[in-house]
């Protein structure tokens, strides 16, 4: 009796849990646990999710504009080749979450510890970032155009064949951070990495040495 109890409450809670191909826009789901949820191809556009428990859920190929993530724990989560227009990631807990191939324009993350993200593969030039901390974050092949990441601390980080043109890490703190091109280094690539302003930045010797060898501005940067 209670196998048969404990299978019916585990098919249940699979039920519960897949909204694949479903229209769920503006929707209330705000405190709820759905671990492992499957949220593929769904319309959840101005939906609600702060507060919840999303542990190990997947929103690949949805439409998430303007949805809401303030304080969701979206830990081991994979939102890959979806909409995330004017999400809001206020102090989300964001540890071993995918983004790849993703729309994040105007999206902002604020007063987030992000460990062990990927956002690879994103356009990430309109993106808000304020007050975060990066550890362990790969920006592999996403274009930071311009992005401010003036006073964040980055560890472990890795901006892999990204494009940095124009960016800041004004005051930042820069700790075992990777800026390599690929294969090989291009006059593009030197030109690009001159355009970066770290004024004010405090940065590991392996890191120093390495922007040295492309020709960073370094100038006002304090090494430890």
């Amino acid at each position: 009796m209670n196998q048969k109890l404990t299978m019916t409450r585990s098919l249940e809670q699979q039920v519960v849990t897949n909204f694949s191909g479903s229209n769920l826009a503006k929707s209330d789901l705000a405190g709820v646990t759905a671990h492992k949820g499957q949220f593929k191809g769904s319309t959840l556009a101005g939906s609600d999710f702060s507060g919840s428990d999303l542990t190990g859920s997947t929103f690949n190929r949805s439409d998430v504009r303007e949805a809401n993530f303030d304080g969701t724990n979206l830990t081991d989560c994979s939102l890959s080749a979806l909409d995330l227009t004017n999400t809001s990631f206020n102090k989300s807990i964001l540890v071993r979450t995918n983004f790849s191939s993703a729309n994040l324009n105007a999206a902002k993350f604020t007063g987030v510890r992000m460990t062990d993200v990927t956002l690879t593969k994103t356009d990430l030039k309109t993106t808000i970032f304020e007050g975060c901390w990066f550890d362990g974050v790969d920006f592999n092949y996403s274009d930071l155009s311009g992005q401010r990441f003036d006073g964040q601390t980055f560890i472990g980080v890795k901006f892999d064949r990204a494009e940095l043109s124009n960016a800041s890490f004004k005051g930042a703190t820069l700790n075992n951070v990777s800026f390599q091109p690929g294969f090989t280094f291009t006059k593009k690539y030197y030109r690009m990495i001159k355009t970066i302003c770290f004024d004010g930045a405090t940065m590991d010797k392996l890191t120093f040495a390495a922007l040295k060898g492309m020709d960073a501005n370094l100038s006002k940067v304090t090494v430890i």
